[in-house]
């Protein structure tokens, strides 16, 4: 009996540290002794990168438009520690749907059964989470990924792009579509911020999976095209995409969002925001800068 391959989707906003985690748990997976393929879904086709040294890959709709038929090991490329990298690529600048490679390029690879051929252990799917529509939404809707995580600062926006990504989970959860197994929390370096983005958890139901600060490691990682994981592997942020990847290779059950209603989301950042306003003011007691 073929072994059943843990496939898990990583949505964020875009320009939150989605693809820098991403990359940072397949990394860590492979250290780990998986055997992982991370498949970029981000038309932007640079969520690889960091873990081919800064090189881009041609993407499955690219290298579509130039022949009409692909094999799929045209378009997979190895890069750190093995893993197996894919970028489904978008459409040409202001023609078609964004989502179309996902599509395309989730067809493509299981029409010729590359994860079993390749006996993979860990498929990660980087999706842009700003809008759940169209082909962003596959890996959801079509039950491809069995679990979905997403990244999360405790700005609105992301929380917003969050809340809406838990409105597709719940909408397509009836019909077999992926389920939610928790919160990566980014750029968590105020206490505040910890406090923000654990009332969103508890407020939909749903867990924290790590708390990841902002690091300067991670940008001086990137700047020489790497993983924090690879280039850095003994620095406290390595440690942190360490225990994130352990937990998500011992994640079994995800579960159901509860997500807020719009009103309800704008009632709750409101209430934040004037929290944080007597914090900054000094209203609240102990509300000094280093709690800040």
């Amino acid at each position: 009996m073929a072994k059943k391959i843990k496939q898990i989707a990583i949505y964020g906003k875009g320009g939150i540290g989605k693809s820098t985690t991403t990359s940072n748990i397949s990394a860590a997976l492979s250290k780990l002794g998986y055997k992982v393929m991370q498949f970029g879904c981000d038309p932007k086709s640079d969520s690889t990168n960091t873990l081919r040294n800064g090189e881009y890959i041609p993407t499955v709709l690219d290298t579509l438009r130039e022949k009409n038929t692909v094999k799929a090991n045209e378009v997979l490329y190895q890069g750190f520690n093995g893993i197996y990298c894919v970028e489904a690529g978008g459409p040409a600048p202001g023609v078609g749907c964004a989502g179309r490679g996902i599509i395309t390029a989730v067809q493509l690879f299981k029409q010729q059964r590359v994860f079993e051929e390749l006996d993979l252990d860990v498929v990660i799917y980087d999706v842009l989470g700003d809008v759940v529509c169209g082909g962003f939404a596959v890996p959801i809707r079509e039950g491809i990924a069995e679990h979905v995580f997403t990244v999360s600062s405790a700005d609105f926006m992301s929380v917003y792009a969050s809340n809406n990504l838990f409105r597709g989970i719940t909408k397509y959860s009836n019909a077999g579509g992926a389920l939610l197994g928790g919160v990566i929390a980014n750029s968590i370096n105020k206490a505040y911020a910890k406090d923000i983005i654990d009332d969103f958890a508890k407020r939909t139901k749903t867990q924290i999976m790590q708390y990841v600060p902002r690091s300067v490691t991670v940008t001086q990682s990137e700047l020489q095209g790497k993983t924090t994981i690879e280039a850095a592997p003994d620095s406290q942020q390595a440690k942190i995409y360490m225990e994130l990847a352990e937990r998500i290779a011992e994640h079994e059950h995800s579960t159901v969002p509860s997500p807020m209603e719009v009103t309800e989301l704008r009632e709750w950042a409101a209430e934040w925001g004037n929290q944080l306003l007597e914090l900054e003011t000094g209203v609240v007691v102990g509300g000094n800068q280093a709690g800040i």
